[in-house]
């Protein structure tokens, strides 16, 4: 029987609250919403939506990349936005990371974000 690991990397922002950055179970990786923090300072990127939703999936990456996964592993994505008028935006930024494998992914607009950022993005990796 595989156990429950808890991962988290300096390469990506501290949580914010009562949670870890990624916990692995099995062969799966659970990757916690992730929002346009600069891991280094802990601010927010606020100039504009595409480059709120590339530093998202910067922390994305450096979460993956640091339990041995990669965006081609991702199985599942969820993106919660502020507006639905920034989803060809975010869509644009988005496709540029994931670019081989594509997951299964929802978006959806929400009412408010932690921070009030504009973005956040969750994924599910999962490797055999």
């Amino acid at each position: 029987m595989s156990k429950k690991e808890i991962l988290n990397t300096n390469q990506a922002p501290a949580a914010i609250g009562p949670y870890n950055q990624a916990i692995k179970a099995g062969n799966t990786l659970y990757v916690s919403g992730q929002i346009p923090l600069i891991p280094e300072t802990m601010e927010l990127v606020q100039t504009g939506v595409a480059d709120e939703t590339h530093q998202v999936l910067k922390n994305v990456q450096a979460i993956l990349s640091n339990a041995g996964y990669s965006f081609n592993d991702v199985v599942k994505a969820s993106i919660f936005i502020s507006d639905m008028n920034d989803f060809a935006t975010i869509n644009e930024v988005y496709a540029q990371y994931f670019v081989e494998k594509q997951p299964a992914r929802e978006c959806v607009a929400v009412k408010t974000l932690p921070k009030n950022v504009n973005v956040e993005i969750s994924v599910i990796a999962w490797k055999a």
